[in-house]
């Protein structure tokens, strides 16, 4: 008896599967952020030292960050936090990333202090800061090369880092990503707190 092949006696609409791009967006933009940690990673470093940490938010914890993001206005004022908690909230996914404080032993001075020893504690090593500003911009060109939207926050950043996500980083930075017809992270009005009406 001659043999059947099994795609031959298949309807064709089981065969062809038609994805639709919103059905498929929020894993593509996964995958890019994966991407992005990726070239966080491998971005150059100011002396080859890699102290770099990259971390990726999804689900609940867009939540949990935004709402961190919320209680800290009360304690600095920064009324743009209110702004930027809502706004991530429209993210697929945040990248976090980070760098944990270590002297680099070169006595550059570019920290403001002329050697690494006179250097106080508490001020950052200016080649961490620079090492972790090379990551975050590697990441976002990654994001331009697949064509999806980001944004630099210096506050979801800071929210992370009281979070303690990236343990034992002292300068942490946020990238909120996402994909849809316009970049919901431009063009963004100041969000203030609606006061209760007695």
């Amino acid at each position: 008896m001659k043999s059947v092949s099994l795609l031959s006696v298949l309807d064709k609409s089981e065969v062809i599967m038609i994805q639709n791009e919103r059905a498929s967006r929020h894993e593509h933009v996964l995958n890019v952020a994966r991407q992005m940690m990726t070239a966080a990673r491998t971005a150059p470093k100011g002396k080859g030292i890699d102290i770099i940490e990259v971390a990726l938010v999804t689900g609940e914890d867009l939540k949990r960050l935004s709402e961190k993001m919320v209680s800290m206005v009360s304690e600095h004022g920064m009324k743009f936090f209110l702004r930027d908690a809502e706004n991530i909230l429209q993210a697929e996914c945040v990248v976090i990333i980070g760098t944990r404080e270590k002297a680099q032993g070169l006595n550059c001075g570019y920290c403001g202090f002329p050697t690494c020893v006179d250097r106080p504690f508490g001020v950052p090593c200016a080649l961490n800061t620079v090492d972790v500003g090379i990551a975050i911009g590697s990441a976002c060109a990654t994001a331009a090369d697949f064509r999806v939207d980001t944004r630099v926050m210096f506050s979801a950043g800071l929210a992370a880092q009281q979070m303690e996500w990236l343990k034992d980083c002292k300068t942490v930075f946020a990238i909120p990503v996402s994909a849809s017809s316009k970049n919901p992270f431009f063009d963004r009005r100041p969000k203030e707190k609606k006061e209760e009406v007695s």
